[in-house]
C-alpha cells in the first residue's frame, strides 16, 4: 500500500513525476485543504490532476478538519472564533499538526485499504517530499519513523533520486506543468514582504480577510504584534502600495 501526502506546493509535485518515472505504483494521495490556501493552489490542484488522469495515476483526494460535531471547521473560522491568530505566528506549529498532518492521517486511520494493511501487521509506505537540501529537516523526522507501528516514512527525493529544489523545478518543467508556487495559507505568518504584497495587489480581498482575522485578534495579543509577529501587517502594508 502506497501513499503520497501532497502538500500543493514545487516538492509535492516533483514527488509526484518521480514515482511515475521510477514506476513506483501509487494507490491513494491525500490533501489537506485548510480552507485557506492561496489561489493559485487550488488551481494546481485541477491541473495536476489531469495530468494524473492522464498518467494512469489516482485523483488527490482532498481532505479537511471537522470538529467533534462533524462540522467542517477551516483554520480561518477557528482563529476567528478564538480571537487568536496562526500558532506559527507564536513559534509554534499547532495549525499544521490540526489542519493538515491530523486530517490526512484520520482519513487513512478509516480507509479499508490501509486498515487491511495494519491488520495483516504490516505498514503502509507513505511518501513525503523533502528534498535533498532539506537534510535537517529530513533528519528530524526520521527520528520518529522507528516508533512509527503504521507507516513507513520514504523520502525518495533526498534517498533515492538526489534532487534538490532546482531538480524538483526542472523535473515539473520536463512534465509539461506550470509551477505550483508556494502552499500556504493566504495568511501565513511565514509570508514575505513581496508575498503579502503580492497578495493585496492580485488578490485585495484576502488580504482584506488576513487583515480583519489580525484586527480580530489584536485586543488578545500580548506575545506578538499581528501576523509579522513584530509588526502588524495591517499597519505596515494597509496604505501601502504594491510595487
Amino acid at each position: 500500500m502506497n501513499i503520497v501526502s501532497f502538500g500543493g506546493g514545487t516538492n509535492s509535485a516533483a514527488l509526484l513525476i518521480g514515482l511515475y518515472k521510477h514506476k513506483i505504483p501509487i494507490d491513494l494521495i491525500t490533501f489537506a485543504d485548510t480552507g485557506a490556501e492561496h489561489p493559485h493552489t487550488y488551481q494546481f490542484i485541477e491541473i495536476i490532476n489531469q495530468w494524473l488522469a492522464e498518467h494512469g495515476m489516482p485523483q488527490i483526494t482532498v481532505v479537511q478538519y471537522v470538529d467533534r460535531y462533524g462540522n467542517r471547521l477551516s483554520l480561518e473560522t477557528e482563529c476567528l472564533r478564538s480571537h487568536t491568530l496562526p500558532s506559527i505566528a507564536y513559534g509554534h506549529k499547532r495549525c499544521s499538526q490540526k489542519h493538515k498532518i491530523a486530517p490526512q492521517e484520520k482519513f487513512c486511520n478509516h480507509y479499508a485499504p490501509c486498515r487491511e494493511v495494519w491488520q495483516r501487521g504490516e505498514k503502509v509506505n507513505r511518501y513525503i517530499g523533502y528534498d535533498a537540501g532539506e537534510v535537517k529537516r529530513y533528519e528530524h523526522s526520521r527520528k520518529y519513523n522507528e516508533a512509527d507501528k503504521k507507516y513507513h516514512n520514504r523520502y525518495p527525493l533526498i534517498e533515492e533520486w538526489g534532487w534538490n529544489r532546482d531538480d524538483c523545478i526542472r523535473e515539473i518543467k520536463a512534465a509539461g506543468l506550470p509551477q505550483p508556487g508556494k502552499s500556504s495559507c493566504f495568511f501565513c505568518p511565514s509570508m514575505k514582504k513581496q508575498e503579502i504584497l503580492y497578495l493585496k495587489e492580485h488578490y485585495p480581498d484576502l488580504f482584506d480577510r488576513a487583515a480583519a482575522l489580525e484586527e480580530n485578534a489584536m485586543p488578545y495579543l500580548k506575545t506578538v504584534k499581528g501576523l509579522g509577529r513584530n509588526y502588524s501587517w495591517k499597519e505596515r502594508f494597509g496604505e501601502e502600495k504594491p510595487c
